[in-house]
């Protein structure tokens, strides 16, 4: 994840994805992450506690689970309620742009799906 600047730029500098000083590329590097995407895909239209999270998403730490999903939360992205239980309950769901977000990333896990194969092959004969 990025630092957490100020940008000051206008609306357009801003939303430029070729300027590196961009809130465009800040939020880019923030979710362009295999962690944030299987967060986001594993949620979807659900509403999950940690643990569900966590057993959903094979291979992520307790560390990583925790700071994407801050990170999600901090961008808007996914909502994060507190249940006054002992222990607290904690549960996690998209936001409006978190389930828009979903459908790019449903579209990225079609194209995975359509071309793995074409990319299984041409590994094969790049590592030939």
């Amino acid at each position: 994840m990025v630092t957490k600047k100020q940008f000051m730029g206008s609306p357009e500098e801003d939303a430029d994805l070729t300027r590196a000083d961009s809130l465009a590329r800040e939020i880019f590097s923030d979710i362009a992450n295999k962690w944030a995407l299987l967060i986001v895909e594993t949620l979807g239209e659900n509403t999950l506690r940690f643990s569900e999270l966590r057993n959903g998403i094979e291979g992520i730490s307790h560390k990583m689970l925790t700071q994407n999903l801050r990170m999600l939360e901090r961008n808007g992205l996914a909502d994060r309620t507190v249940h006054p239980t002992v222990p607290p309950r904690v549960e996690y769901t998209l936001t409006e742009s978190g389930r828009a977000l979903r459908a790019t990333v449903d579209g990225m896990c079609a194209w995975t799906h359509q071309y793995l194969g074409h990319i299984e092959a041409a590994r094969h004969r790049f590592d030939a």
